[in-house]
């Protein structure tokens, strides 16, 4: 499919300066200098640079909508993509666990996930990028890791320990521990068994981790950490090379990670939701602090735009500053030079808002229609 080649007028368009009327031509795939193409009247609309959701992982129910149900794990992804694409997300980290709760985040499940990702890349318009979270303790697991990671074509990796550790220092069972082990496909017993041996290896972990960040830091993955809780855990991770701290839990860790120069991120359902749905730091105070330097999805791929937008509505930050934690900040923390403003030679890369709801009627991704809808369609095509 080709790009389109025209020239969008009469949008208020967010620039690095905030909204202007101007127009913006593209063609190529690309952001042009100079006028080309058809023009297409915009006005009504606003044009802001399309979404970089650096982690999200609400696409399991798209892969495995019911337990057992994972057999089009290809036609899952596609209508994963639908789905960005209508939120105004261009370009998407999908968040695959590598866990020990089985199921859609068990290691098996991982590799398959992976190479759906990688066997529909040429039907998407959405630039789909693969992300391993893995959980630390899994130690029988860190032998073939990183070649696992190499081919698997993950360039992003997240450390997670969602061991509950104070209730197997004492010898209970976790809560959940049923559901989780017919996830894993286990009975409770073998799971509990499970969690005992690798909370008792737990001293075994550091050095593990030492050893696969340093081969993963030669192999050029970026490295973060997950839920940092102290200065001293951020501290940690830094030493290893994982200088992305995603969902900081305190101000204390988010505080260490802007003190060392390492990149911050948040989730934007804390942002719409107006708080931690786990009694976390707030989003909205660490942001106030000049803590963060992308907004991801998490769970939920409406909350990007929804987050931007209130912080711009709520005057705690511009437009465009409220705007870049979606676009340009995730593009920097990605190392994605290409995109993530609307300037000229930047890939068209956008969102288009209908400029009264600023609900989504158009996602253009390198210059090509990802999504399209309502009364919009008829500016295109008629």
């Amino acid at each position: 499919m080709n790009a389109l080649n025209l020239t969008l007028s009469g949008a208020e368009v967010l620039l690095d300066r905030g909204l202007a009327f101007t127009d913006l031509s593209l063609a190529d795939g690309v952001i042009q200098p100079d006028r080309t193409g058809k023009r297409i009247d915009l006005s009504g609309y606003l044009v802001l640079p399309g979404i970089i959701d650096m982690h999200g992982d609400g696409f399991e129910r798209h892969i495995a909508p019911r337990r057992g149900a994972m057999k089009q794990m290809g036609e899952g992804i596609l209508s994963v993509e639908a789905e960005l694409a209508a939120n105004g997300i261009t370009t998407g980290v999908l968040a695959q666990f590598h866990s020990w709760e089985g199921g859609v985040r068990g290691p098996e499940f991982a590799a398959q996930v992976f190479d759906a990702i990688a066997s529909v890349k040429d039907r998407v318009v959405t630039d789909l990028m693969p992300q391993l979270r893995f959980e630390t303790h899994m130690l029988d697991n860190y032998d073939d890791l990183a070649d696992r990671i190499a081919d698997w074509q993950v360039r992003y990796v997240v450390f997670n320990d969602h061991l509950p550790h104070d209730r197997l220092s004492e010898g209970r069972k976790p809560q959940r521990l049923t559901g989780q082990a017919l996830k894993a496909g286990r009975n409770p017993d073998r799971h509990f068994e499970v969690l005992m041996s690798m909370h008792a290896r737990r001293d075994e972990v550091p050095a593990a981790l030492d050893a696969l960040c340093a081969v993963l830091d030669r192999q050029g993955v970026r490295m973060g950490s997950h839920d940092d809780a102290t200065a001293q855990t951020r501290a940690e991770w830094r030493a290893r090379g994982a200088k992305i701290s995603e969902f900081p839990e305190t101000l204390e860790a988010a505080e260490a990670a802007r003190a060392a120069g390492d990149h911050i991120i948040l989730g934007s359902p804390n942002v719409v939701r107006g708080g931690s749905h786990k009694g976390n730091a707030s989003a909205l105070d660490l942001i106030t602090l000049g803590l963060c330097d992308a907004l991801a999805s998490d769970y939920h791929y409406p909350s990007p735009r929804r987050a931007a937008l209130m912080l711009a509505k709520s005057g705690l930050v511009d437009l465009a500053g409220a705007w870049a934690l979606v676009s340009s900040g995730p593009a920097r923390v990605l190392g994605l030079q290409d995109r993530g403003t609307l300037s000229a030679g930047k890939r068209a890369d956008m969102v288009i808002l209908d400029g009264q709801t600023h609900r989504v009627a158009a996602t253009l991704a390198g210059g090509r229609v990802s999504y399209m809808a309502g009364d919009i369609a008829a500016r295109f095509v008629g």
